[in-house]
């Protein structure tokens, strides 16, 4: 298994309010992504404080279970959720600087076989996998109420005024809803998480031929987000991906 994060500011951000997170755990692997909000200082405290105390907790707890039981990692990781909210939350609380900060959060934790998958907000995590490539959450967005509703195409929502609104964030209250999923990975597939500066700028189509294209898990980063940047990249950047 093979892990890699690349990100960048943009072209038109002073700060960079992304945080990512990758770690080894014997076997299995975590990826994390958050992209903070709430003024640039908040933001980037918000994203860093939610990646390392949801990476820490998930890894305090991996060697103390069945991996042969998938809702015990369902647990770990709907608990490291909480943690990482409720860390945010209280710092927000505690920080007149802080009033109102959140985060974005989408995780995978990589076993051989299958991987657990958890998100709030609209970081994305993919699966690519035999040539082709799935979004594997779904966002918790206003272009995604939209969406689901009809009202709009999915061409139509990467183009709308107000896709960066976001209906679900974690700190910004005491607990917060997310998903929680379980998916078949397959042996050389990819997942690949990233912020929605990513997502936004470059459509499924393009993530996948640059895959096809990059067999090395660094250079496919690094030239996701070069490409982005090529586009303008109006936001902050990052993706972080794990070679299975």
């Amino acid at each position: 298994m093979r892990l890699c994060g690349v990100t960048d500011v943009g072209r038109h951000r002073k700060d960079n309010q992304d945080s990512w997170a990758f770690r080894d755990l014997n076997g299995a692997a975590l990826l994390v992504v958050c992209d903070g909000m709430g003024g640039a200082q908040a933001g980037g405290v918000a994203s860093s404080v939610a990646a390392e105390c949801f990476s820490a907790a998930v890894e305090e707890r991996f060697s103390q279970g069945s991996r042969d039981d998938p809702e015990w990692w369902e647990d770990v990781l709907a608990e490291a959720c909480a943690l990482a909210n409720r860390k945010v939350f209280e710092l927000a609380q505690t920080n007149p600087e802080y009033r109102g900060m959140g985060t974005t959060l989408v995780a995978a934790l990589a076993l051989p076989g299958e991987s657990y998958v958890v998100n709030v907000g609209d970081s994305r995590c993919y699966l690519i996998e035999n040539g082709m490539i799935r979004q594997v959450t779904v966002d918790h967005s206003l272009v995604q109420l939209l969406v689901d509703r009809g009202e709009i195409t999915a061409e139509e929502a990467r183009r709308h005024p107000q896709k960066n609104l976001i209906t679900r964030a974690l700190g910004v209250e005491p607990t917060v809803a997310f998903d929680l999923l379980r998916v078949e990975t397959g042996q050389n597939s990819r997942l690949l998480l990233c912020s929605d500066g990513l997502s936004n700028v470059l459509p499924d189509s393009v993530l996948l031929q640059t895959s096809l294209e990059e067999q090395e898990p660094e250079s496919l980063c690094r030239r996701l987000v070069d490409m982005t940047l090529e586009q303008g990249a109006p936001d902050n950047v990052t993706v972080v991906l794990a070679q299975l």
